[in-house]
């Protein structure tokens, strides 16, 4: 089983950055493809990027592309989101993620670990 355990959220000026950590623990997800999603209040879960397991594949949600990114240190069994010129509809909960394949995947559904979260409050 893995345990994954979000941090670096925090309150920031719209155009600012912040960088979120994902320590996974319990065994290696050096073979999972992994992601980052958010929610906000009142609204759905959506996925902001994801990676592969080996060859650093990414994929984003087109309302981050260009500002956030993704990415992994397999040593270290971490997952890093960095997010630039951030917005006040960036603010939600942020929860990393973990899913049992190789390749980049996009679908909510392929996700089978989640941590608990780490609020990111963008103020305008």
């Amino acid at each position: 089983q893995v345990q994954l355990v979000e941090s670096g959220g925090g309150v920031v000026q719209a155009g600012g950055s912040l960088r979120l950590s994902c320590a996974a623990s319990g065994r290696t997800v050096s073979g999972y493809a992994m992601g980052w999603f958010r929610q906000a209040p009142g609204k759905e879960r959506e996925i902001v990027a994801a990676i592969s397991c080996c060859d650093r594949t990414t994929g984003y949600a087109d309302s981050v592309r260009g500002r956030f990114t993704i990415s992994r240190d397999n040593a270290k069994n971490t997952v890093y989101l960095q997010m630039d010129s951030l917005k006040p509809e960036d603010t939600a909960v942020y929860f990393c993620a973990a899913a049992p394949y190789q390749l980049v995947t996009m679908n909510t559904a392929d996700f089978k670990s989640w941590g608990q979260g780490t609020q990111v409050t963008v103020s305008s």
